[in-house]
């Protein structure tokens, strides 16, 4: 359901963007591509025992996103993207071609969300900066109009919720198995 709210918003962004800030917001989307940024930092923190559940709490959170968030709910939703139910929204992305899979829920910001709240479970200032991130990748959704504002808006509830539950499943896996495996 696309409500006219979010086309009035989306409306608004296209006639006052610059090609500035096009680039800008352009250049911020990249670091929610695929989810490899926030991918290649949960493999970089798996690395150190120091913090390695934060690896894997991170690791679960984005796993159980592509899953529910990209696989299961994109395709029941089944939203398209701004830009192919409008023909008056004109794409802003610089970096390439039009997406063809589904618009509900943001895929960037999930993930960045995930990731990030991770990240904040376990160490508040680089959580804190992550953060930053996922907020400016969830912007750079919408001003770039491939996302409505509530793809966004629930893309980063769900975010924060499938990494609080993946904090407290890795916790008790991890504890389990260091209790039979100490060096882990």
């Amino acid at each position: 359901m696309i409500t006219q709210w979010e086309l009035e918003i989306l409306h608004r962004i296209q006639e006052s963007a610059t090609d500035f800030g096009a680039a800008f917001w352009s250049f911020i989307t990249y670091f929610g591509e695929s989810g490899i940024f926030w991918i290649a930092i949960a493999l970089f923190l798996l690395c150190f025992k120091k913090t390695r559940l934060c690896g894997i709490t991170m690791s679960i959170a984005l796993l159980t996103g592509l899953i529910l968030g990209n696989g299961v709910m994109k395709n029941l939703f089944a939203r398209p993207r701004p830009y192919t139910l409008d023909p008056d929204l004109h794409l802003r992305l610089l970096w390439g071609e039009m997406t063809k899979d589904y618009s509900f829920p943001s895929g960037h910001t999930l993930a960045s969300f995930e990731a990030a709240v991770s990240l904040l479970l376990y160490h508040k200032k680089w959580g804190i900066a992550a953060l930053s991130l996922a907020v400016m990748i969830a912007v750079s959704r919408i001003f770039l109009l491939v996302h409505y504002p509530s793809d966004v808006i629930v893309g980063a509830i769900l975010g924060s919720l499938f990494a609080i539950l993946a904090f407290s499943l890795a916790k008790k896996c991890y504890n389990a198995l260091q209790k039979r495996y100490p060096n882990l």
